[in-house]
């Protein structure tokens, strides 16, 4: 009990995510092959459609976007302040976070106490390590929506596309833009939101009693 109340908040998570990725694996797995029967191709067993096109393009055209919002969301919130929300820092005063690492303070991480370059990448390692997963997400997404393409050209008996051209291809940037736009409308509406609204118990959310105009958490 000790350990989930530590890590309550990431175990539930997880598993509402192992969920969810097998109910989109399930249904993608029907919804492929009930579009290859319709073009008179033989169906395909489960563990091959997790190879296909259809199955990484759905996934990480999703993981793309959630990774590019969060990477710029914690960049832009170093620099830019939004008066009232309590997503922002506050507004005439230094935060916490500003404040220079101290490599004496108890439990202080590793890569503080050696200070250096090892500080300098470890300052930025979350930002650093968003960006990187949005780019390995980006190629995934580019490398599962071209195979997906040239498997229905296979279909339709039609020639395949190469990768120089498909990185062009409306479809593919389609398929990024209309993630893109939700997450960064979500942010959007977090950010606006809690300046007006309450959650009494999150800290997402200002205290209940707290004024409109009260920035941070």
């Amino acid at each position: 009990m000790k350990f989930f109340r530590n890590n309550g908040l990431s175990i539930v998570f997880g598993l509402i995510f192992l969920c969810a990725i097998a109910g989109q694996a399930r249904l993608g797995f029907s919804e492929y092959n009930e579009d290859r029967m319709n073009q008179n191709a033989a169906p395909v067993s489960f563990p091959d459609y997790l190879h296909t096109g259809h199955f990484i393009e759905a996934t990480f055209e999703n993981w793309e976007s959630e990774f590019l919002q969060m990477a710029l969301f914690v960049v832009f919130t170093i620099f830019l302040q939004q008066k009232g929300s309590s997503e922002s820092k506050d507004l005439d005063k230094q935060e916490e976070v500003d404040r220079e690492p101290d490599p004496h303070r108890p439990g202080a991480p590793a890569p503080v106490k050696k200070g250096g370059l090892l500080l300098k990448l470890y300052s930025c390692s979350l930002t650093l390590s968003l960006f990187l997963l949005f780019i390995i997400s980006f190629t995934l997404h580019f490398y599962g929506s071209f195979k997906d393409e040239n498997e229905q050209r296979a279909l339709k008996a039609e020639l395949p596309v190469s990768a120089s051209d498909y990185i062009g291809d409306p479809r593919f940037w389609f398929e990024s833009f209309q993630n893109w736009q939700s997450e960064f409308l979500s942010v959007f509406i977090l950010i606006v939101f809690s300046i007006y609204l309450r959650q009494k118990g999150s800290p997402q959310s200002k205290p209940v009693d707290a004024s409109n105009s009260e920035t941070g958490k």
